[in-house]
């Protein structure tokens, strides 16, 4: 049985697509359902785990799941031993650091965020000493009541910055989903995991004309 970890939430959506491209066939109902473990509709030999975005490195890491696919934010943050095989190209956003307008980052102190490995990585490349204060709800609030001096998190269409009167400060990197592969499936499944891999790269490679332009020509790495 290969077994695959799924993001559930906004994402799944997408992802569900992408397999139906390269021939799997998640349930029909794995959108709505509330089961955790779904069968493949045509592929007896495959099934998925639905877990949170932050759980799905250590379901791979641990061999609970073969291979997962997962955004680099949640990867990075992790730091699980994985192989990390193919950028799918989808879930395209970027990781930023935001804050009132006019506001001077290198005179930044305090940064709340829930991304605090990549924030820390990103001032101590401007070797700044900072606080981050780790908030896992909405980061937007920290400044707005002085909790911090600016934020750093993804931003998709920057709506809730501007509601919030916030603003873009500078981009730390753009973010996208992964696929990756416990190390030990990797060497024992190569023969079932290769195919699947050269599919999906064929299919990202085709329809990347109408994918999104790289938003900056930083990426987070591990």
């Amino acid at each position: 049985m290969l077994t695959i970890a799924l993001c559930k939430g906004r994402m799944l959506d997408t992802v569900v697509s992408l397999l139906q491209t390269v021939g799997l066939s998640p349930s029909e109902d794995i959108l709505d359902s509330r089961q955790l473990i779904v069968s493949d509709s045509t592929h007896a030999d495959v099934r998925y785990l639905l877990v949170k975005p932050v759980d799905v490195p250590a379901f791979v890491q641990y061999g609970a799941a073969d291979l997962g696919l997962v955004g680099k934010d949640v990867l990075y943050e992790a730091g699980a031993d994985l192989h990390e095989l193919l950028d799918l190209r989808s879930g395209i956003c970027k990781m930023a650091v935001a804050g009132f307008a006019g506001t001077d980052i290198a005179r930044v102190h305090r940064v709340a965020t829930k991304y605090p490995r990549a924030a820390r990585e990103y001032f101590r490349e401007r070797s700044q000493q900072i606080e981050v204060i780790d908030i896992s709800g909405s980061v937007e609030v920290a400044p707005l009541v002085g909790l911090a001096d600016c934020i750093v998190d993804l931003v998709e269409t920057g709506r809730t910055l501007a509601e919030n009167g916030l603003v873009i400060l500078d981009e730390v990197g753009v973010i996208s989903t992964r696929l990756v592969a416990n190390r030990s499936s990797y060497q024992l499944r190569a023969k079932e995991i290769d195919p699947l891999m050269d599919r999906l790269r064929k299919a990202v490679t085709g329809s990347s004309a109408n994918l999104p332009v790289a938003m900056s020509s930083r990426e987070v790495t591990a």
